[in-house]
């Protein structure tokens, strides 16, 4: 049956965003299309948004000069890159995380070439979850996030299913925090200055188990993976008692295989002044599920520091069992409004309040 629903729903079909459901006063444009699988993205400090294009193994600026909501003209700046996924700018430097490694470029501006490209943090694990992360913290320190090379298992290279720390050369390479299975997204709380991270459960226990996970990263601690999930609910099949007790629980719990990626804190000014705060996460969508869920963007209101509530903002890319488009990456622009990538739609969608 998951087998059956997942070759359904997987169909590539092409829709607008016409059928993307926003709450009132919002809407959604398109901002640059044509893209071979867009996933992460960062704002340069010049400006421009930046994007890693995971089909095409390179990274594009997307020009927007004329300030009108669209993508003027998509420039390449890095090629023949193995499956980049992660992307920051620090200290005038563009860092970007291939499969294997994490890289870095010296960034002159977006009208002038990259400086050479520099492996600083080499010959990092590979295949499984082959994404790889890369941000920079208030702290000044680099943070590489590495998922598990499988859906359960006990691994054996320390870095997998974990969020490693590095100076900005790549230099004094150490574990930040464990246990957790694949922690696509992590960004930073704006006040507090603490890590948050999504984090995707393991497949196979129905349709809604494991629950999907944002966590408070701190240094030392264990999040339980493969051993335990959840509230220190031991595995069925790696499971141990008295150790996941010992763990560090989930900050908020989500909707299992809903496959969350991206996060981002509203820090903007443009949307109205409740959104202010936020969290928003971008649900890539589910494969191991009868019914699928996820494809979408959602809202968690944050109270007293907290997450408190979780809501649809951005939904329709799922029609019955066919995703048209699966929501990767969401960051706040300069101008407030919020960017969301697409990589099954091949787009970057801009979402701002209607005038």
């Amino acid at each position: 049956m998951f087998i059956l629903s997942c070759l359904y729903y997987s169909v590539k079909a092409f829709s607008s965003p016409d059928e993307i459901k926003l709450p009132q006063g919002f809407k959604i444009e398109e901002f640059a299309t044509g893209l071979n699988s867009p996933r992460f993205m960062a704002y340069s400090p010049d400006g421009v948004l930046f994007a890693t294009i995971i089909g095409d193994g390179k990274v594009v600026a997307l020009l927007d000069k004329d300030n009108n909501g669209k993508a003027d003209k998509t420039i390449t700046f890095a090629k023949g890159l193995k499956k980049p996924h992660g992307i920051d700018f620090y200290m005038s430097y563009l860092y970007i995380g291939e499969t294997n490694q994490i890289v870095r470029f010296k960034y002159n501006g977006f009208d002038s070439p990259l400086g050479k490209k520099e492996i600083i943090v080499p010959n990092l694990p590979t295949s499984g979850h082959f994404t790889r992360s890369v941000g920079f913290g208030p702290d000044g320190k680099m943070y590489v996030s590495i998922g598990s090379s499988c859906n359960v298992c006990v691994e054996k290279d320390e870095r997998r299913a974990a969020i490693l720390q590095f100076n900005p050369d790549g230099s004094g390479g150490k574990i930040f925090a464990k246990g957790l299975r694949n922690s696509v997204g992590i960004t930073w709380h704006p006040e507090t200055k603490e890590m948050w991270a999504t984090d995707n459960g393991r497949d196979w226990l129905g349709n809604d188990l494991p629950p999907e996970e944002i966590n408070i990263v701190k240094q030392g601690r264990n999040y339980g993976w493969p051993y335990c999930y959840g509230d220190g609910i031991p595995d069925p099949e790696y499971g141990k008692h008295d150790f996941c007790t010992e763990t560090t629980p989930p900050t908020f719990k989500m909707q299992a295989h809903s496959a969350p990626l991206g996060l981002t804190f509203y820090t903007g000014k443009l949307f109205p002044k409740e959104y202010w705060g936020d969290i928003f996460v971008a649900f890539h969508g589910s494969w191991n599920r009868t019914e699928p869920t996820g494809y979408k963007v959602v809202r968690i209101k944050i109270k007293g520091g907290m997450p408190e509530e979780i809501e649809d903002f951005a939904t329709g890319w799922l029609q019955g069992l066919r995703a048209w488009g699966r929501p990767v990456d969401v960051i706040v622009g300069p101008d407030g409004n919020l960017y969301v990538s697409d990589d099954r739609g091949g787009v970057v969608y801009r979402i701002r309040p209607k005038k």
